[in-house]
């Protein structure tokens, strides 16, 4: 029962903040025109180095979700084999 409890917690946890979404979309009109002035003056570092942080900040909360699944799973399984030995 404990771990239904566990379980449900962070299942509202996760729920809340996927519902509680702030909406950034402020800065995208100033950062496409600084982005497209760069690109058509011959510079993409700054295009390249913005797209390489977009992509980890995609990355990074899948890869940690992972990380905590991955853990969670070997506990898990490390519990039912002591449970049954």
């Amino acid at each position: 029962m404990h771990k239904m409890k566990t379980v449900f917690r962070v299942a509202a946890l996760v729920l809340f903040f996927v519902l509680i979404q702030v909406e950034s979309n402020a800065q995208c009109a100033m950062c496409r025109t600084q982005l497209e002035n760069n690109v058509s003056n011959g510079d993409i570092g700054i295009a390249a180095g913005i797209n390489f942080g977009i992509l980890y900040l995609f990355a990074a909360p899948y890869l940690i979700i992972s990380l905590i699944a991955f853990f969670w799973y070997r506990t898990s399984k490390n519990a039912k084999r002591n449970e049954y030995a």
